[in-house]
């Protein structure tokens, strides 16, 4: 493939991500997006299997996003959120709240998943500090993932995430099992009981620990930390950044378990991946809180894009596509096509598991050698996918045409069985 001069020109100032960039190649050109579709500068295309770090659950470039944030880029591109209002983003909070359990009213819009994360925690111990008392810990779980950011990094799992290296330098938190079964819950319990006057609150991604490894939990875990939640008074915050919006085949992961959070968080899907933004959705009871004639309990947060016009309107027209068309009903289709194609991977020795929930198939491996070159043979051929720690995973666009993921799938398979 030829280097475009973009490219060649920027190679030498630019800092990837999750990259080691002493030996990282070059990143592949990208001209383009179309549907499940990345056009690269060649003319290569190439399928989506991940929507984009699952963003884009429209699939790319859907006319009615596209049109509504060029309407509002005319109109208002961006304006302080501090002092003034707009119409993109008090609509959208609404809506949101509408969408969520009775009691989740108040949104606070960040520009980013980690930065919903820390504005989440930094609610909960504000919130005891407000009642007089100071708590700063938070119990998280092993395979867990919050961010990258200081304080989400200290509430991911210490060990076998990515942030093992800051090990001792962050904020040390409880790190517990998922109480999955009855060891895991053993364990669990035991540190709960130990731990809980000194804990601010409870932070968990609802059925999906995602960049963890892809690792499912049933919801009666989640009404298990709802009533530890409940009998010790502390905050739950379910991190819904990779599970909302469809993903599970619900719109939010907790519905399926029939539980409220006291905190939200969202992101990532939330513009149908068009452009940056985040909320952090809080109860009326902890919002209450932050209520007082003395202005020092006030929530004293506001990034500089907070609430961006152009992120609120793309949030609400993807909002339109889900009460229009359905979206839902989609990533159950996707499910099923993917337990039927991705079942063959059972039979292939390395393959250690296979497990669909929602829009979500994993095929989990004893170990993957060299990702790099398993994403190469995946390029070769015609499809985008990441394999993350010893999972190969897809999230494609709900709108993902059946024959394009039957070519993911059938990738996916081929490039394990050596085909």
């Amino acid at each position: 493939m030829s280097v475009p001069d973009w490219l060649s020109k920027g190679w030498n100032h630019i800092w990837l991500p999750y990259t080691q960039m002493q030996t990282a190649p070059m990143p592949l050109p990208v001209a383009c997006t179309a549907g499940s579709r990345i056009i690269l500068a060649d003319g290569q295309e190439l399928i989506d299997g991940v929507a984009s770090w699952w963003t884009a659950c429209h699939g790319y470039n859907h006319p009615h996003i596209t049109a509504a944030v060029a309407a509002q880029l005319r109109e208002m591109p961006h304006v302080m959120f501090g002092g003034l209002a707009h119409a993109p983003a008090y609509r959208l909070a609404a809506r949101l709240a509408n969408l969520t359990p009775e009691g989740l009213d108040r949104v606070f819009f960040t520009d980013s998943g980690s930065v919903a994360v820390e504005v989440a925690m930094k609610i909960a111990i504000q919130a005891w500090l407000n009642r007089g008392e100071r708590r700063s810990k938070f119990m998280a779980f092993r395979d867990g993932y919050h961010g990258d950011t200081m304080a989400t990094m200290a509430v991911c799992d210490p060990e076998e995430g990515m942030h093992a290296l800051f090990s001792g330098v962050l904020m040390e938190h409880v790190i517990a099992p998922l109480p999955r079964n009855a060891e895991t819950r053993s364990e669990f319990e035991r540190l709960m009981d130990a731990n809980a006057s000194d804990l601010a609150g409870i932070i968990v991604e609802p059925l999906v620990q995602g960049a963890g490894g892809m690792v499912f939990h049933d919801p009666e875990v989640l009404r298990l930390l709802r009533s530890y939640a409940d009998h010790y008074g502390l905050t739950l915050i379910f991190d819904e950044i990779f599970t909302g919006f469809g993903r599970t085949a619900a719109m939010f992961a907790h519905q399926l378990a029939g539980v409220r959070p006291d905190i939200l968080t969202l992101s990532k899907a939330l513009t149908g991946g068009t452009s940056p933004l985040a909320a952090t959705i809080v109860s009326n009871e902890i919002f209450k809180l932050f209520l007082s004639e003395d202005s020092s309990k006030a929530f004293m947060h506001g990034p500089t894009f907070m609430a961006n016009p152009l992120g609120c309107a793309a949030a609400n027209a993807s909002l339109d596509l889900f009460e229009s068309e359905d979206r839902l009903g989609q990533a159950n289709k996707i499910g099923a096509q993917m337990k039927s194609e991705l079942g063959v991977c059972r039979k292939i020795s390395d393959v250690v598991d296979v497990r669909v929930m929602g829009a979500i198939g994993v095929v989990q491996l004893k170990r993957i050698d060299d990702v790099g070159a398993l994403q190469k043979e995946f390029i070769r051929r015609g499809v985008w996918v990441r394999p993350l720690r010893n999972v190969i995973y897809l999230t494609p666009a709900l709108t993902i045409q059946s024959d394009e993921l039957s070519e993911l799938t059938h990738a996916i398979g081929d490039v394990l069985s050596g085909s």
